[in-house]
């Protein structure tokens, strides 16, 4: 045994002395080299650390940091810059995102009220039947001259028409842009008349001819009958006084009634009054 263990350390001596001493020198180099690096890595770091806290290279870092932070003056030029290349398209797409979808709107509103007002004047036409009758104020569909040629015949109303040969009573009606979702404008013309809710320049009190009491689904006729109703309800006479029945309506003086009216009875609620009260 102590043979065999003498032959081992031989051999072990044998290949330590065979071995090419060049590569054995490259691979001290090498792990000495890595040795060396990791030493100066690691002496580098604690300088950057051990220089880094000093006061002279803190002022240093600090001039560096402020060249390249920005001045007040870049800053703002820049903020400009932004603004106009972000901001300012920003402002004209949203004015331009405001104003467009107008623009179809209005047309929509105008092509339902066309259509509706094309549709209701077919319809009396169609009827035929002499109690109102349509003429178009100079070709103009939204603005019409209505012809009342019926009232009930056991008033006075009727009794006045015909004594003083009057045919019909003449109103005119104007639709607004938003037709039929809001309620026309009219006004008596031809002849004066006293009571029977008709006030200063021909202006109509009824409620279903204000937003709050109108409705979409209220036609051209409906809206006649019922004023016709109105009219007979509340003791409407043709105005016989000398002078007085040959002044004219005026639009301006009825618009201004018909506000005045309608802040009324916003205000006091819509209480039709006795028909002994006119």
């Amino acid at each position: 045994m102590a043979t065999l263990l003498r032959k081992i350390g031989l051999i072990r001596l044998h290949d330590r002395d065979t071995e090419d001493p060049k590569h054995h020198q490259g691979s001290l180099k090498g792990t000495k080299g890595n040795q060396k690096n990791n030493a100066n890595k690691h002496c580098q770091t604690a300088n950057e650390t051990n220089i880094l806290s000093t006061p002279e290279i803190k002022a240093r870092k600090l001039d560096q940091l402020g060249k390249d932070k920005p001045t007040g003056k870049d800053k703002q030029g820049k903020d400009a810059k932004e603004k106009q290349q972000t901001g300012g398209g920003g402002s004209k797409a949203t004015s331009a995102s405001s104003i467009t979808p107008l623009a179809p709107h209005r047309q929509h509103c105008t092509q339902v009220r066309t259509r509706r007002l094309m549709k209701e004047l077919q319809e009396i036409r169609r009827l035929g039947d002499n109690f109102i009758t349509v003429e178009l104020v100079e070709d103009n569909l939204y603005d019409w001259n209505v012809k009342l040629h019926q009232v009930d015949k056991d008033s006075a109303l009727w009794q006045d028409m015909k004594e003083t040969s009057t045919e019909f009573i003449l109103l005119n009606v104007t639709f607004p842009d938003n037709f039929p979702f809001s309620p026309p404008f009219m006004r008596v013309l031809t002849p004066r008349l006293e009571n029977g809710y008709v006030l200063d320049g021909g202006a109509i009190c009824m409620e279903l001819l204000t937003p709050r009491g109108w409705s979409s689904a209220y036609t051209v006729e409906a809206v006649m009958r019922q004023f016709a109703a109105s009219l007979v309800k509340g003791q409407g006479r043709i105005c016989r006084k000398a002078g007085k029945s040959k002044k004219a309506f005026s639009r301006k003086e009825a618009e201004a009634t018909f506000k005045s009216l309608v802040k009324t009875h916003e205000k006091y609620g819509w209480v039709s009054p006795p028909v002994s009260d006119g």
